[in-house]
């Protein structure tokens, strides 16, 4: 029983320090022939925001949020899925409710 709580216990250190690591690291996406780009990091973060010039016209705004809304969804997806890849190297492809 001891050995299986010290497996634990060493399993929860990798996946704190794997969620560290993952957080640090960001994944980029973009709408619009790229002229809105989305930044997010592993802590699904946006940490940056490009938005060409040309795609801001004040008679469209729908049209720029909507650029927005896409290249942001699309960066966070690749955040999830850069997440679950790199939590799965340390849980062994074992699904743990809570954990990303």
């Amino acid at each position: 029983m001891q050995q299986l709580m010290a497996q634990a216990q060493r399993m929860q250190a990798e996946m704190a320090k794997k969620q560290e690591q993952l957080a640090q690291q960001t994944v980029e996406a973009s709408s619009g022939g790229g002229m809105v780009t989305a930044v997010v990091n592993g802590a699904h973060q946006l940490v940056d925001l490009k938005i060409a010039p040309e795609v801001v016209d004040p008679d469209d705004v729908e049209m720029l949020e909507d650029l927005v809304k896409a290249a942001v969804g699309e960066a966070l997806a690749k955040s999830d899925a850069m997440v679950a890849q790199g939590m799965s190297a340390v849980t062994g492809g074992l699904n743990i409710p809570g954990m990303r």
